[in-house]
């Protein structure tokens, strides 16, 4: 499994050769300004909720890579070149690669126009060469303490950490706790002024904790 970061809250997952692009972002991403949008392919794209800053490519990308889109219905609803699509809510389905489960994210979510952007969400997916755990933008929520009783195992997770509008490192620390999860992949820290943080520090309170917290540069790829 192959975990791609693209800066913000943007990333692919690679597993059994299909692509699972989450929450795209290249175009004004101030840490993506490297990355070639013309280059990045998939199979899947997934959105959590409906702020620019994780919906900015998602027209552009759907239409260059004939993805099938998973996100709520009215995040589907307002793209223009979005052709083939899953709508959720909180729940699970199942594909022919494994399961998808949506589930609550303590956050808002609206467009740029201030139309209703639907539930913000999180992604779990159930998949052959293991399962993850996307929060997608959220506070720290004791709804997280369910996700164990979904999944046994979790091979890791992706949590925010740069606070203010979501978890700081203290709460992703507190969540890693409730899924029962020590590999944590941090995003959504450092694009912009109000979520600057200490990396450093970061890095050392995660393994105070007995959890490994992994921080990537926009277009670095790890086996997961």
């Amino acid at each position: 499994m192959q975990f791609t970061y693209f800066g913000h809250s943007c990333f692919m997952v690679e597993s059994d050769g299909l692509k699972f692009l989450f929450d795209p972002f290249i175009t004004g991403n101030p840490l993506a300004t490297h990355i070639n949008i013309k280059a990045i392919e998939a199979d899947y794209i997934l959105v959590s909720h409906a702020h620019r800053a994780h919906t900015e490519d998602l027209d552009r990308l759907a239409a260059q890579t004939g993805a099938t889109v998973i996100a709520t219905y009215e995040v589907i609803a307002k793209a223009q070149q979005v052709q083939k699509f899953h709508a959720m809510n909180y729940g699970a389905c199942t594909f022919d690669f494994g399961e998808v489960r949506m589930v609550p994210a303590l956050h808002s979510s609206a467009f740029p126009d201030g139309t209703y952007g639907g539930s913000a969400g999180g992604f779990i997916l159930k998949l052959p060469q293991g399962n993850f755990y996307y929060s997608g933008d959220t506070g720290l929520t004791t709804d997280m303490q369910l996700i164990p009783k979904y999944y046994a195992q979790l091979k890791f997770a992706v949590l925010p950490i740069g606070g203010n509008f979501t978890m700081n490192v203290d709460g992703a620390i507190i969540a890693s706790k409730f899924i029962e999860c020590d590999k944590i992949i941090g995003v959504h820290y450092n694009t912009f002024e109000y979520i600057k943080i200490d990396t450093k520090q970061a890095v050392e309170k995660f393994a105070a904790a007995g959890k490994e917290l992994i921080l990537l540069n926009a277009g670095d790829t790890i086996t997961m």
